[in-house]
Formats: C-alpha cells, sequence, structure tokens
C-alpha cells in the first residue's frame, strides 16, 4: 500500500483532515518508524472517533522512551542548534539540540522554529518519539505547541554549546568550540548535487585533536588560525568524532592564539576503548602477540586492500604490491586493542625497509620469516602508541602515526599498571 493510501485511510477512519495525517505520518516515516506502528501512534493521537480526545499526560525526560507518542514535558533549554538537510528531495532547515528536568536531559528535533533560545523554560505538548544514537528524542513539528513556562527545573547541566574537543560526542548538535586550525585542505568531491567544494581539516586545543569538514569553505579556516565557530553538529567519520562546520555555522578569528597540546590524550585502554572513538590518543602496554596478517603482505593494485593468494574480495584476481604492516596486540592490564602500523613505522621498528624484507623472504624462501622478526622484536615489550581509535564490531584498532619503545623498570611498570586497573 502506497502512503497516499495509508493517508486516506488513516483520515476517514479518524475524520482528521487528511493534510494534517499526511504531514504527520511523513514524519514518522522519515525516521525510519515501521508505518503499521506510525499508523498506530496516530491512532493513539487522534483517538478512534478522532479530533485528538486523547490527552497527554505530563512526562519526566527521564520517563520519555521510544514506544511514547504525543508526550508532553516541562524542561529548560539546555542547547540550540541550525541545520538544513535533505529531506524527500527538498532542503529542510531544522533545530535540535537538548532540553532538561530534574529527572535527566533529552535531545530533540524541531521541524517548526519555535524561537527557543538557552535557558528558556517551556512546555512542550504534543510531541512526538524516536530513537536517535540508541536513546529517546523528542519530535516536534506543527502540530507541537510549545509555550513558556512558570517554575523553572533545577538542573546541573550546562546551558548554552561551548564544549572543548575532548568533551565532543558523536551525535552532538548546536555546540560551539574555540580552536587553532592545525590542517585545511581544500578538495572536490562528487555530492549529492555534484561536484562540491569542501574543506577538511583537523582542529586542535588544549585538550585533544579532532577532524572538521567545512561545507561552506570559509576563509577564516586557514592552517594556523585560531578560531570560534559557532553551531557545529559531530558525525562518526571513520570510527572516530568529526565537527561538521554547516551553513548555519559562524567562523570568527581570535585575537588571541589558543593554545594545542603537543601530545595526544592519554588514556588507558579500557577508557579510551569505551569512548567508543578517538581521533588522536596515547595508549601504552605491553606487545602481547603480533595477529596474522602483519609482515611482508600483499595489496590490491585497485583498492588497496590486503589480498590473499592473489586474490581481491572486490576485483577478483590481481598482482598484488608487495607491502609492509604490523598488527600489535597492546595490553596495559586494563584492556586490549590492535595498534596497526603502516609501512614506515612498521620499518622503523624491524629494522630494514620493503627491499630488505623482500631480500629476507627470498633467502628463507618464506614470506613469513618477517612476520616472525618483528614479533622476536616486539612482543613482551612495552610501547607508547599514538594515533586514531576507531571500535566497531570486530574490535578496538588503534591506526597509529607514532610507536616507540618505553624505557622503565620492571617495577615501575606493575605500579603503573596497577593504578590502571585501580582507576
Amino acid at each position: 500500500m502506497e502512503l497516499d493510501e495509508h493517508v486516506e485511510e488513516l483520515a476517514s477512519d479518524l475524520d482528521v483532515d487528511e493534510a494534517e495525517v499526511r504531514r504527520d505520518l511523513e514524519n514518522l516515516v522519515q525516521y525510519s518508524v515501521p508505518i503499521e506502528e506510525a499508523k498506530g501512534s496516530l491512532r493513539r493521537k487522534y483517538g478512534s472517533g478522532g479530533g485528538g480526545s486523547d490527552e497527554p499526560t505530563p512526562t519526566d525526560v527521564a520517563d520519555v522512551s521510544p514506544e511514547d507518542s504525543n508526550v508532553t514535558v516541562t524542561a529548560v533549554v539546555l542547547t540550540v542548534g541550525k541545520r538544513s538537510i535533505r529531506y524527500q528531495g527538498d532542503e529542510q532547515v531544522i533545530y535540535e539540540g537538548e532540553l532538561a528536568d530534574e529527572s535527566g536531559r533529552i535531545s530533540y528535533t524541531a521541524w517548526v522554529d519555535f524561537d527557543l533560545s538557552p535557558d528558556d523554560v517551556v512546555t512542550v505538548g504534543n510531541a512526538g518519539v524516536r530513537e536517535w544514537e540508541g536513546d529517546p528524542e523528542l519530535n516536534l513539528g506543527e502540530s507541537t505547541s510549545v509555550s513558556p513556562a512558570d517554575g523553572r527545573p533545577d538542573v546541573d547541566y550546562e546551558f548554552g554549546g561551548d564544549r572543548s574537543l575532548a568533551d565532543l560526542r558523536v551525535g552532538d548538535r548546536g555546540r560551539n568550540v574555540e580552536a587553532k586550525v592545525v590542517e585545511a585542505d581544500r578538495r572536490t568531491i562528487d555530492g549529492r548535487d555534484g561536484e562540491t567544494d569542501i574543506l577538511d581539516g583537523v582542529l586542535a586545543d588544549e585538550t585533544a585533536r579532532l577532524p572538521f569538514t567545512d561545507w561552506e569553505p570559509r576563509e577564516q579556516l586557514r592552517e594556523g588560525e585560531s578560531v570560534r565557530i559557532e553551531n557545529v553538529y559531530v558525525r562518526e567519520f571513520r570510527g572516530v568524532p568529526s565537527v561538521n562546520v554547516s551553513a548555519f555555522s559562524t567562523v570568527e578569528t581570535l585575537s588571541r592564539e589558543v593554545e594545542v597540546a603537543e601530545s595526544g590524550t592519554r588514556m588507558g585502554v579500557r577508557e579510551a576503548v569505551e569512548t567508543g572513538g578517538v581521533y588522536d590518543v596515547e595508549l601504552e602496554g605491553t606487545v602481547v602477540a603480533i595477529r596474522d596478517g602483519s609482515g611482508l603482505i600483499q595489496r590490491c593494485p585497485e583498492c588497496g586492500r590486503v589480498i590473499q593468494n592473489d586474490e581481491c574480495r572486490s576485483h577478483g584476481r590481481v598482482d598484488g604490491e608487495d607491502d609492509l604492516r604490523t598488527k600489535a596486540i597492546l595490553d596495559d592490564g586494563t584492556g586490549t586493542v590492535t595498534v596497526v602500523l603502516q609501512r614506515d613505522l612498521t620499518a622503523e621498528v624491524y629494522g630494514g625497509d620493503l627491499d630488505d624484507a623482500r631480500q629476507q623472504a627470498r633467502d628463507a624462501m618464506d614470506r613469513e620469516v618477517v612476520a616472525d622478526e618483528i614479533r622476536e622484536r616486539f612482543v613482551g615489550r612495552a610501547y607508547r602508541a599514538r594515533g586514531h581509535l576507531s571500535v566497531d564490531d570486530f574490535g578496538a584498532n588503534l591506526e597509529a602515526n607514532d610507536f616507540e619503545a618505553v624505557e622503565e623498570s620492571p617495577a615501575d611498570r606493575a605500579s603503573a599498571l596497577l593504578a590502571e586497573v585501580q582507576r
């Protein structure tokens, strides 16, 4: 059954204006609510006799569930962001952020400009609910009412969107950052409207470094500039948070220089893995094993993937190209992570370049001797690794850009491990 037929059926059954039913049904469906569940939600909203006879019950924020519909909450506005998305082929401006009461906080998306500002206290009525990033989120549409509320919830959350880079999380909207542009590269991509110029780079402050993308390349985002960027949102890119600067973001050059941490964020392995991904992190531990797929490997000349027996998963049988790689399992007593070293770093710790590895394999008539040599050099020694950590269904992997041996006494090492375990 097409959407039009569902709209006609509901409008007839509920004796409600067809345009209103269509608007509400489309809002639910666009958030991937199954059609039958969406229809059930509208039947509950308007009541079997139509006309919206079901009165909403005031709900604490902490009690809102993705299974709810037509909820009413009284809360204080923590943040307000604004950006544009593509909806059914058209550009749609949305407003998003967080609300909070004494029981907790919840994110929201508003499809109408309710003129919200941080620190406003409002009663939001007839709001839909969907799941976003695993948590419930309020959906504010044309049928939602927003009005000033009496009293003020006693909340212990930050107002406004100012955050350090280390505090940003995937899914954040309406955030403001002050940072230094340490890398900036303008390039052209094949976007949804054809070729599009964007600006990619890296931002840094005293707490962390994060990649960014400016979808409306701005002159202020030059390498070396210290800037304040307001109204950014955060997406996941290759397993780590990435700052997105939209057409509705503002960028201002600062008169002061933002201090930048010279080292990556120091974390224990378990702590880092629990974040779900960190762009620039330093981990320290002992290499307890070298995984298969290390040493003298072969890659597909088309896509660069590692191949086995001259077979690429994407391009079939190919003439592989030799390369060096190490996949070391690092253990700090709190958890383990696979540290991936590409050619240059592998050559440093292996003690030879790609030609040396080829020669060793020819002499032994066995390519595995390179991996065996790496095991002899790595396993049982303490290392400090710096790079970008991603976490997915296959585990935690750190793509290293720095890897160095840690020289310390066994007693110092034991004390450090004990301290990590007890944190």
